[in-house]
């Protein structure tokens, strides 16, 4: 009876892995949640340019420029928005707002197979999305990398350090902005998923914390101790190896509503670390 048993549990745990392991990529992305472009900026009182942006491997991207208004367009740069791992563009209104507010342009857009995008996500997929996103500023649009604020939320800001940690030093970003970042998956799953190897069946890295230890410029990184996803003690570990300047910013709620944009002082922090660093 007990050597059934063990069987049992052994054959379960098994399979879990095996489950883990092949359907980590459903774990990972959730297009589906929210397909439907819902609003635009410009029904948030902000004018907006709908563009299509085309990767190195053929894939294309919705997206959204938000200009600057007025003399803040020469002034204060743009913002390349990477956002989370589910959901779609048109679900990050206000933070795009906030941005506006404090005089600065935003590109954002949907990674492949979200939104309307094309394609299916991967983290090679998503690097390239990015890569097209910031070969859409500095080559088309001609902005200087120093004028360039990479903000990255949850899973968008190991894509954003990634990016900034492969920009040589003429091409360096002017900021880093990490909001509820991990500093890893397979760091993350082990938080997730404590009983199994689980750094040894994660097929994708994300390596949020090595990118950072490559990076020379200005960061910023928010994250809340109420965090339930991912835990407070990532958003120290990155503010750890981040370089100088550096400055922490502690949120409060969980990790989806604990957001810059909704508190004032949280804003001031983030507006006075951008006006050092960027503005000119």
């Amino acid at each position: 009876m007990l050597t059934s048993l063990l069987t049992t549990l052994l054959l379960a745990y098994g399979g879990f892995a095996a489950l883990l392991f092949l359907f980590q990529d459903k774990l990972a992305y959730y297009p589906e949640i929210g397909r439907e472009i819902h609003s635009t900026p410009r029904e948030h009182g902000m004018d907006y340019e709908a563009l299509t942006l085309d990767t190195a491997d053929g894939e294309r991207l919705d997206a959204w420029f938000v200009p600057a208004l007025g003399v803040r367009a020469k002034t204060h740069g743009v913002v390349l928005f990477l956002h989370g791992n589910a959901g779609n563009i048109s679900q990050r209104m206000d933070s795009i707002a906030m941005f506006h507010r404090l005089g600065y342009g935003v590109l954002i857009f949907d990674y492949r197979g979200y939104g309307r995008s094309s394609g299916k996500p991967s983290e090679t997929g998503l690097h390239r999305d990015a890569e097209a996103a910031w070969a859409h500023l500095t080559q088309q649009r001609g902005i200087p990398p120093e004028r360039i604020v990479l903000f990255g939320e949850s899973l968008g800001g190991a894509v954003a350090a990634w990016l900034a940690a492969g920009r040589g030093a003429q091409e360096r970003p002017g900021a880093l902005v990490l909001s509820s970042v991990f500093t890893s998956v397979p760091d993350l799953a082990a938080d997730l998923y404590p009983w199994l190897p689980v750094r040894w069946l994660a097929r994708m890295r994300y390596d949020t914390a090595a990118a950072l230890a490559q990076i020379r410029g200005p960061v910023l990184v928010a994250h809340s101790p109420e965090d339930e996803i991912v835990p407070f003690r990532h958003g120290q570990k990155l503010f750890q190896v981040a370089p100088e300047p550096k400055v922490f910013l502690q949120l409060v709620g969980g990790h989806n509503d604990g957001f810059i944009f909704m508190r004032p002082e949280w804003v001031a922090v983030l507006g006075g670390f951008l006006r050092e660093h960027v503005e000119r």
